[in-house]
């Protein structure tokens, strides 16, 4: 079995065990738009799916993986309000959202094509909508000679796709610290919480 896959797989039985994020209830809390719709971007096992589901949110989650996408089209087959896609972040269909998370996914997205991401991101989300969600800073252990490829950013490039935003909370996270299957690596993470202010 090619060795990404399995790495991903015991992940994501791990991670099918975990709660919805604290950020997301945050997110709801913030959000200020009228669009009652949130796009979960690298949706994983889609335990922040649930909960958005849960508070009457049209949720549209995707990602890249197969096997993550099937294990939330099997959780979320009866869910009229939960729509499931495998897509990359650079072709996903972003429809107007009052909440958009992005979770230690955006990591992952092409770097050659991470702006024109962005745009569709930022565009996508409504005035009074929020985004919350994680870039990789140039420190990380993955920055370079990754598995796969990754975007990171300096502080000044994350700051600078706010500017149509007040952020809310803006954390830094570098450090050395296990992966959730229990390897040491070095963690260089920028967190956002943002509300869109100006289209």
């Amino acid at each position: 079995m090619e060795e990404n896959a399995e790495i991903w797989r015991e992940f994501y039985e791990k991670a099918l065990s975990k709660p919805h994020s604290q950020r997301t209830e945050l997110a709801v809390r913030l959000n200020e738009s009228s669009t009652q719709v949130a796009v979960d971007c690298g949706c994983g096992t889609g335990s922040d799916i649930d909960y958005l589901e849960q508070k009457g949110y049209q949720v549209h989650g995707f990602d890249i993986n197969p096997d993550s996408v099937a294990i939330c089209r099997d959780r979320f087959g009866s869910k009229t309000l939960v729509e499931i896609s495998h897509s990359s972040f650079e072709y996903y269909d972003y429809p107007n959202a009052g909440i958009v998370l992005a979770n230690s996914s955006l990591f992952f997205a092409d770097p050659s094509k991470f702006q024109k991401t962005w745009v569709s991101i930022e565009s996508c989300i409504e005035i009074g909508g929020v985004f919350a969600g994680d870039f990789m800073g140039v420190e990380d252990s993955w920055a370079s000679n990754y598995r796969s490829h990754t975007a990171p950013l300096t502080e000044s490039q994350v700051r600078s796709l706010f500017e149509k935003f007040e952020v809310i909370r803006f954390a830094e996270r570098n450090e050395h610290a296990k992966t959730s299957l229990g390897k040491m690596k070095h963690w260089h993470i920028f967190s956002v919480v943002a509300v869109k202010r100006v289209q």
